[in-house]
């Protein structure tokens, strides 16, 4: 985990993607809280993740304002060690 715990943790997912399954599976193995959120339920969801990623491949994470999008757990992994 980062040196300091993060405020926010947001996971952009489609219901069926296993990559989102297996981040969400990544975040709740490491106690991680975390909002999980549906862009196939949601028009504004699925703009948010638009934006913040520029693309719309699933899962994207923001972190404190930080993105890593359409990513499998390897690269979760980095990205969560080199988090501020």
């Amino acid at each position: 985990m980062t040196a300091q715990t993060p405020k926010r943790v947001r996971l952009f997912v489609k219901p069926y993607c296993g990559w989102c399954h297996e981040a969400q599976d990544w975040l709740e193995a490491r106690e991680i809280p975390h909002e999980i959120i549906d862009v196939t339920a949601s028009a504004s969801a699925w703009n948010e993740m638009k934006t913040l990623s520029r693309q719309t491949s699933a899962p994207v994470i923001e972190v404190d304002g930080e993105v890593l999008a359409d990513f499998g757990v390897d690269e979760l992994e980095s990205f969560w060690k080199q988090l501020p």
